[in-house]
């Protein structure tokens, strides 16, 4: 079931946003006009990963750099060595849509 979010052009390219959606605290992210989403908590102890840096595709914890592909959740580098739950999404009607 897809949840609306945020419109879509609240998040701008090469950004992240913090999303909370039916209880869960999500990561938004716009990659070359594209988006995704995944959990907004750091798999190793829990940092926000939307307050994070985006270097190309991969979000970098901010608290101790663990990276995580966007694209898929993918653990890419530690210390955490779990991968993120994702998500699909779609933009409909200018709203960016969660599939939980």
């Amino acid at each position: 079931m897809f949840v609306k979010t945020v419109k879509s052009s609240e998040l701008a390219e090469g950004k992240m946003k913090q999303v909370n959606v039916s209880g869960k605290v999500l990561m938004l992210a716009n990659l070359g006009g594209k988006f995704y989403c995944n959990d907004d908590t750091c798999t190793h102890v829990g940092g926000p990963l939307s307050q994070g840096k985006l270097d190309g595709k991969e979000v970098i914890c901010p608290w101790h750099a663990s990276r995580f592909d966007v694209t898929t959740g993918k653990c890419k580098g530690g210390p955490a060595v779990k991968d993120l739950n994702s998500y699909k999404v779609r933009d409909k009607d200018g709203f960016i849509e969660v599939d939980l």
